[in-house]
């Protein structure tokens, strides 16, 4: 099998994130940034799925900055063979219907894949649709909130686990997957690992090389965009109940008065 992963470099959530102040689009260069957590666990669900078949490969695609390029190293320091990253200023504030449309054709420059698999929702943006217009757009099956995954002949079998419940899957490759927060820990990349890291093929592409118009990306074409923004106000200091013998009651009140009760 030939395993598409999607990777993106987020804002570590560590460090406290902004939008910027002239486009209100998130402002990189202010916070510390990794490869988000969640398409760790996409890379190691790739991964397990290529030590379970002999000949299986795993290609890194990514699309944002240049900087973007030490998220996609973590990827194949943990052990992913290869990468294509699409860098070019023109993606900058691109909506998530663009970036879909962008991840479909870089998907598409990668000859021979099988499976495409992401993290079920970005950190930062926290929209979860990308992987499942992705599917929409390549016209295959889409597999969502998978925490486990295995493969046999041709049929990919996934199970979710959400607050509904459990929801066993099936469908035939070609396949899009999302990977839920419960599914494997993402594995610690060997000394040996960052070293071979430093030598994987990592292919750069611009827009042109990746076959995409101007007008398909970029915050001037977006369908959705930040009009303002406010920051979080802060935490008031909550009510002290002093007990007098009647402190049940007051607390009770003050749950009545919140409609809590």
């Amino acid at each position: 099998m030939k395993i598409v992963t999607l990777v993106k470099q987020v804002a570590d959530t560590y460090s406290e994130r902004k939008l910027s102040d002239s486009d209100h689009t998130l402002d990189r260069e202010g916070a510390e940034a990794v490869i988000d957590e969640i398409n760790e666990r996409a890379v190691e669900q790739a991964l397990l799925l290529k030590e379970a078949n002999d000949g299986s490969e795993v290609v890194v695609v990514s699309m944002g900055p240049d900087r973007a390029t030490d998220a996609i190293r973590k990827a194949l320091s943990m052990g992913a063979d290869s990468a294509v990253h699409l860098s070019d200023e023109a993606i900058h504030g691109s909506c998530a219907v663009q970036t879909a449309k962008a991840l479909t054709k870089l998907i598409g420059t990668v000859d021979g894949w099988d499976m495409v698999i992401a993290g079920n929702s970005a950190s930062d943006g926290q929209i979860g649709a990308v992987p499942a217009m992705i599917a929409e757009l390549l016209g295959v099956p889409s597999l969502t909130h998978a925490n486990e995954l295995s493969v046999e002949g041709t049929t990919v079998k996934a199970k979710r686990e959400t607050d509904e419940g459990v929801t066993h899957l099936t469908a035939e490759l070609p396949v899009v997957v999302s990977i839920g927060e419960k599914s494997n820990e993402p594995r610690y990349p060997s000394f040996k690992g960052i070293m071979a890291a430093k030598k994987k093929p990592v292919e750069t592409l611009d827009l042109a090389g990746a076959g995409i118009d101007a007008s398909e990306v970029g915050l001037a074409n977006a369908l959705t965009t930040v009009v303002s923004a406010a920051p979080k106000p802060p935490k008031q200091a909550g009510e002290k109940v002093t007990d007098e013998g009647d402190g049940g009651a007051k607390i009770a009140e003050f749950l009545v008065g919140q409609k809590l009760i």
